[in-house]
């Protein structure tokens, strides 16, 4: 079930001492001036008609009388005084000219001291998230586990400290190692010991609301996160066969029909282990879950249930924004043939179509929140339910920044749409945070750490495709 929800200084000064100086400009160790600059410098100090006239006024007080009438006498001096203006002028403006060349080589000019980061920049979200992190953090002694250093849900569960779980304490990992604080106030290393100490005790990891069974989706995660902290890979390989079994048809149909499922895993995997067998398996069943969509120019797209599968395959923009990114990143690793490559471009064609609809394709960028359902492992009988909040801007905008999404656009709606539609997007996604903290909602549940993670890589991928040295 879909449900649409419309939009709702990391290190200080070290040492005791005042600032260092700015260093000023190297003094000159020429000689004095020689006798031609100190009479340019002379002549450029005289104003170019006070200099001409003096001139004149002499001349004509000095010429003889005798020259022929004193029309010439006047008409010589006038001449002489019009050549000397004529010099001073010259001499002023190659003053000028020799003072410009000394600035631009900085012998003139102080070297510039530290530059603020200006309100709301990028570096001062992140600083904003990483004291969101520091907050939120939870550290507990559990009996049976030893130590936890992780968090719940939202950075807004920590009072009292609660119990981290595996999944907000994965994408906190995540988030931390984007920041790379300055500072040892949160220890990766001690963060990924946790997610070591929240595995189940038959392996895997699972969402707080699944009950005690391993579920891919949350193990691939997890995976991942323990991948990019620089995890053991022989502790890896058990666990990454655990998860590619979890997916298998016979023990979960339900997952595998299901496009938040298959691409949560896909990434995990491409992060964790780039060459497992299971990817290519998984990525076709990605291409062949999509579907195509008379709306829109009959471009395919992806639904909450992929098109081969159970459920409701209706065009979605965030799932088809999630397919898009997943198979651009097998794309990276694996390669793809021209049927995979059709695929993922025509679901990037989808979005681009979506911004030409009424609307500019707001719609493509509102929340929304599905719920997985399967039958529950300790009792068929009963309905396991996953509650899965989406991201919609944040989704739209990674897939619109892959590689070939300029091309695509470039060949069909026009790059003006593409710039439009992708600038939406990031506004949209910095519009709902607050000082590097992302908020879903005003409940306790209301600032994900995994919408923070999301928020932050949208910016700092923008920020870096913008960027002209």
């Amino acid at each position: 079930m879909l449900r649409q929800e419309v939009g709702a200084r990391r290190s200080g000064t070290a040492g005791g001492g005042g600032p260092a100086p700015v260093p000023g400009p190297p003094s000159s160790s020429a000689g004095p001036p020689s006798a031609p600059s100190r009479l340019l410098t002379w002549l450029a100090r005289l104003g170019v008609p006070a200099a001409a006239f003096a001139v004149f006024q002499t001349l004509v007080g000095l010429l003889p009388q005798s020259l022929a009438g004193e029309a010439a006498r006047y008409c010589l001096a006038a001449t002489a005084g019009v050549g000397v203006g004529a010099v001073v002028w010259l001499s002023a403006a190659l003053v000028r000219a020799r003072a410009a060349a000394a600035a631009a080589a900085g012998g003139g000019v102080p070297a510039p001291g530290p530059v603020a980061s200006p309100a709301g920049s990028l570096p001062e979200l992140m600083d904003g998230a990483y004291e969101a992190l520091r907050r939120g953090l939870s550290v507990i002694e559990v009996p049976g586990h030893g130590p936890l250093t992780g968090w719940p849900h939202s950075l807004a569960e920590s009072e009292p400290p609660v119990h981290p779980t595996a999944f907000g304490t994965a994408y906190g990992l995540h988030l931390l190692l984007d920041i790379a604080p300055y500072d040892g106030r949160i220890r990766a290393g001690e963060v990924a010991e946790t997610l070591w100490r929240l595995r189940l005790p038959g392996g895997g990891w699972a969402a707080r609301s699944q009950g005690s069974g391993a579920r891919p989706e949350v193990t691939a995660v997890v995976l991942g996160a323990l991948a990019r902290a620089g995890a053991d890979p022989r502790l890896l390989e058990a666990e990454i066969h655990s998860c590619e079994a979890l997916l298998d048809p016979d023990h979960d149909a339900f997952g595998l029909a299901n496009t938040y499922v298959v691409t949560n895993v896909l990434r995990g995997l491409l992060r964790a282990a780039p060459g497992s067998a299971s990817l290519g398996g998984l990525r076709a069943v990605l291409v062949n879950g999509a579907t195509g969509d008379p709306g829109r120019g009959h471009h395919r797209c992806w639904g909450a249930a992929l098109a081969t599968g159970r459920g409701n395959p209706a065009p979605s923009a965030v799932h088809t924004a999630r397919a898009v990114v997943t198979l651009d990143r097998a794309a990276r690793v694996l390669g793809e043939d021209a049927r995979q490559r059709a695929v993922r471009e025509e679901g990037l064609r989808w979005l681009l179509a979506g911004a030409t609809l009424p609307g500019a394709g707001a719609g493509d960028l509102a929340n929304c929140q599905e719920e997985v359902r399967r039958p529950g492992q300790d009792d068929p009988l009963h309905q396991e339910l996953l509650s899965v909040r989406h991201f919609g801007a944040a989704w739209v905008a990674r897939a619109l920044m892959t590689d070939g999404a300029r091309q695509i656009a470039a060949e069909g709606v026009g790059l003006p749409v593409w710039e439009a539609q992708l600038a939406a997007a990031v506004a949209r996604v910095r519009a709902v945070q607050r000082g590097g903290v992302w908020r879903w909602d005003d409940g306790p549940m209301g600032n994900p750490v995994w919408m923070a993670y999301q928020g932050l890589s949208v910016l700092r991928r923008y920020a870096l495709m913008s960027y002209r040295p």
